[in-house]
């Protein structure tokens, strides 16, 4: 039987799905969504998976939101003064911001909560560098003193980029930056239901009476007013894509938040079913190398898998070969069509792919057979369909590899063994990242040249390029250097871009409201 013919059989039968009771006779104002993954990490803080950003906007809030133009708009606060030639920087929060557990937020509990979120984040502990005091002189005021200029600083506290800066209540915020906190309690406009979550399969959100909505500002990603029009949204897990357009496609469910690229056609020719693409950023895919073993130790190796590499055999797999809009290649080191990207060392991706003379140049450098293990997210299209391709590259290149295909949250745990492959480690991953994290050097975690990511590359000419890039961020001059920087990571290859792909969300048509930028559910409303 055809796929297709299978999906729409599956939809037809899908109220065989064995559904709670209480799901289907919902009320009017209950949203049902398929999340593209389960949850499974609650502290945002210590996760940089998109499903935790997800439903941290939901219950937490922000200091500052970001629009589409990738810009800071004020969210909690009501706006800042900023004095002292730039070095010093006052917050002042909103009236009327409350917890859910009834207290009143204050500017102690943001404080607690920046410094907690920038232990793990690149961006926030760039901002800590340059910080000399961060204080709350009262309830409604943050003060930042700083050494020098930081003018990015709303967008560090702002970015929707992971991990999010989040704002919790001090006593939470106090916790261990590497341990979860004990409690859900946030801000944001819905409430976690603890007491109705069952793991792997559900999460409950209802809406948070007490939350005011700002007043002023253009709705546009996370910024503006977060106006709740449903009393309760349930994220219903279905980990089977077929399943889960089935689901959508019957009235089961109404909002799947990837409409998978070998069901759209699908999804597309049905009627009351909205598809569409909310981030024009997309999805950006890596292999990310281990720099520790061997055989990816050997920068000239590294180097070697460039003329062999094809970014876009690796974006077909993922999207197929239909549709070539929804893909875009070569990709660098910073996202297409962003002020910081360029072509700067991309010809090596162009022309036809020599893998003989790739393997040649491996054995040269010194390849001695090691066993090449690869780690892949069996629980995401494009984690298994990336996989798949990199496992049929290392083969052809001649090499003794594996692949470690495993629920996403599992290959994290694997992530950080700094043993050899053939002692339980890992010589690469591949995963996929927003584009948005990839504008520029502040956040671009997997370019942290530092030894701190996982692969713990080290390259001390990215990092002195990205310290120069925070006196001149938004410039000509910060464009050269992000060029410069592109180059020397095509030297050193701290990993291997794979391509650029755009991802669709399906909905139906009793679901008005969505706004562009990742899964948000303030705007929604029922048709």
């Amino acid at each position: 039987m055809k796929r297709r013919n299978l999906l729409q059989g599956a939809a037809i039968g899908a109220a065989s799905l064995a559904m709670p009771a209480r799901l289907r006779a919902a009320s009017a104002t209950t949203l049902r969504f398929t999340p593209q993954q389960d949850l499974v990490t609650l502290d945002p803080v210590l996760s940089t998976g998109y499903i935790t950003r997800n439903y941290a906007y939901m219950v937490y809030d922000t200091l500052y939101g970001m629009d589409g133009n990738y810009e800071a708009t004020p969210q909690m606060v009501d706006g800042h003064r900023v004095e002292d030639d730039g070095r010093r920087w006052d917050l002042t929060l909103r009236e009327n911001l409350f917890w859910h557990d009834g207290e009143r937020v204050l500017a102690r509990d943001c404080v607690a909560s920046i410094r907690r979120w920038a232990k793990r984040d690149v961006f926030g502990a760039r901002l800590m560098e340059v910080t000399d005091e961060l204080s709350a002189p009262d309830d409604r005021t943050i003060r930042f003193r700083l050494r020098k200029p930081f003018p990015l600083l709303p967008i560090a506290l702002g970015k929707a980029s992971v991990p999010v800066c989040v704002m919790m209540p001090e006593r939470l915020a106090n916790t261990d930056a590497f341990k979860p906190v004990t409690e859900i309690v946030g801000s944001g406009p819905f409430r976690f239901k603890a007491d109705e979550r069952v793991s792997g399969s559900m999460n409950v959100y209802t809406k948070f009476e007490r939350y005011v909505p700002r007043k002023d500002g253009t709705l546009s990603w996370t910024s503006g007013p977060k106006v709740v029009h449903y009393d309760r949204v349930e994220w219903r897990s279905i980990p089977d894509s077929g399943t889960a357009t089935a689901a959508l496609l019957s009235g089961e469910q109404d909002w799947q938040e990837y409409a998978y690229h070998d069901q759209l056609s699908l999804l597309k020719g049905a009627r009351g079913i909205t598809t569409r693409v909310l981030d024009p950023t997309g999805f950006v895919a890596m292999l990310r190398l281990n720099h520790l073993n061997p055989p990816f130790d050997n920068p000239a190796i590294r180097r070697a898998l460039w003329g062999a590499l094809s970014q876009e055999d690796c974006m077909q797999a993922v999207v197929g070969a239909d549709d070539p809009a929804m893909y875009r290649v070569p990709l660098g080191f910073f996202c297409p069509g962003t002020p910081m990207a360029s072509d700067a060392g991309l010809g090596v991706l162009s022309g036809p792919r020599n893998i003989a003379r790739a393997r040649d140049a491996i054995r040269a450098a010194g390849y001695k057979g090691e066993k090449v293990v690869i780690m892949a997210g069996n629980n995401t299209a494009a984690g298994m369909a990336l996989g798949a391709v990199t496992m049929d590259l290392f083969k052809r290149l001649g090499m003794d590899v594996e692949i470690y295909s495993v629920e996403f949250n599992a290959m994290l745990q694997r992530r950080n063994r700094r043993e050899p492959a053939a002692q339980g480690g890992w010589s690469g991953f591949v995963t996929t990242w927003s584009g948005a994290e990839w504008l520029n050097p502040a956040g671009h975690t997997a370019l942290r040249a530092d030894g701190s990511y996982p692969g713990w590359s080290k390259d001390p000419e990215i990092e002195a390029l990205r310290d120069a890039w925070f006196d001149a961020p938004e410039t000509a001059t910060g464009k050269d250097l992000c060029r410069r920087i592109q180059e020397e990571a095509m030297d050193s290859v701290p990993y291997l871009p794979l391509g650029q792909y755009l991802q669709p969300t399906a909905y139906r048509s009793n679901v008005t409201g969505v706004l562009d930028g990742f899964t948000t559910f303030w705007n929604v409303r029922p048709a």
